[in-house]
């Protein structure tokens, strides 16, 4: 299946890349989510003519995006308390949630799909979180877990 490309779409391509792609994943994710449209003549011609504007758009979307990965550097790290043992180890475990409620509460406005988190947090000590606000924007957060 032939698409045009909407957006940058990670290890696919760019906005108004046309891309084969396997069927499922274009009709399934990719038109529906509104990053892709069948590759017709008719969506080639609309997407020609409304080529400047997503291009604005898109590059407005990436400034927005640097713009907040300047605020996150400027905080610098947050801190998120929880029970532990003497050995260092957390009764229970820090996952996505508690890290975006941290964040809200330092002053930082993330989403929950935005944080990268290999696994779940489950000793103190300090950890680097990467963030990722757009497809070409990563930043990384200072995150230290204390025990209460």
């Amino acid at each position: 299946m032939e698409v045009i490309l909407l957006e940058r779409v990670a290890n696919l391509g760019n906005l108004g890349d046309r891309v084969n792609v396997r069927s499922g994943y274009g009709r399934n994710y990719l038109v529906p989510s509104k990053k892709a449209v069948p590759a017709n003549e008719a969506n080639i011609a609309e997407f020609e003519a409304r080529r400047a504007e997503l291009e604005k758009a898109a590059a407005e979307v990436l400034a927005a995006a640097k713009a907040r990965a300047e605020q996150i550097a400027a905080v610098a790290s947050i801190t998120i308390k929880a029970n532990a043992g003497d050995e260092g180890k957390l009764f229970g475990s820090i996952g996505v949630t508690d890290i975006v409620e941290a964040a809200d509460a330092a002053g930082i406005k993330l989403e929950r799909r935005e944080v990268s988190l290999p696994e779940a947090i489950r000793n103190i000590g300090e950890y680097a979180i990467s963030l990722q606000l757009h497809s070409d924007v990563v930043q990384n957060l200072q995150l230290t877990v204390e025990a209460e």
